[in-house]
């Protein structure tokens, strides 16, 4: 166990990230973001719709865009995601699970 105050040391990957897994690893974030406040934005308003009844002449144009955004966003945020997994370098042979029993 840990002394009170201490932090355990993190695990870090042994994989080693190409240049191009790089280059998409920003692109990946802000689809998750985006998709995150869409979902969180579909939620509110779809919230506000059913609690306050709003009468303005847009709200029925205006409450289903974050709904359409998340469903744009879903696939955008799987495909660069893939993308990015697919673009990092193989593990070396010392990280393969049969080696696993011989580390402990």
């Amino acid at each position: 166990m840990n002394a009170p105050g201490r932090r355990m040391p993190c695990y870090r990957s042994t994989r080693r990230h190409s240049p191009a897994s790089r280059r998409l690893t920003p692109a990946v974030r802000w689809a998750g973001r985006l998709l995150c406040w869409s979902l969180a934005a579909g939620m509110a308003t779809a919230a506000l719709g059913l609690v306050a009844s709003p009468q303005a002449a847009w709200w029925p144009t205006v409450w289903p865009l974050p709904w359409y955004l998340t469903g744009l966003s879903i696939p955008a945020w799987a495909i660069l995601r893939a993308r990015e997994k697919a673009a990092q370098d193989s593990p070396d042979g010392d990280t393969l699970p049969g080696h696993w029993d011989r580390a402990a």
